[in-house]
């Protein structure tokens, strides 16, 4: 049995929110319970993406070596655009 909630989202949160259950093909009831439930078990809704490396070999390339400066790269630069677009 579900237990009946009522929460109050920002205008800008709502829209948002009923688009991606949208583009989900779901409901936002729907779409909060599974974005609750993730949170609760853990879960991370981003990979491990150090996943990506040592999976080839192609010879030429210096991924290996520098993945961490990759990586750090790529987390510095989302970190920079989600900042911008929060703020």
């Amino acid at each position: 049995m579900m237990a009946r909630t009522q929460i109050t989202l920002t205008p800008e949160d709502h829209r948002r929110s009923r688009e991606r259950a949208s583009q989900l093909g779901i409901s936002l009831a729907e779409y909060i319970r599974r974005l609750v439930k993730r949170d609760l078990e853990g879960r991370s809704t981003r990979g491990d993406i150090s996943l990506i490396f040592g999976r080839g070999n192609s010879g030429s390339s210096d991924v290996a070596s520098a993945k961490d400066e990759y990586v750090d790269a790529v987390l510095a630069a989302q970190h920079d655009r989600e900042t911008r677009s929060s703020g």
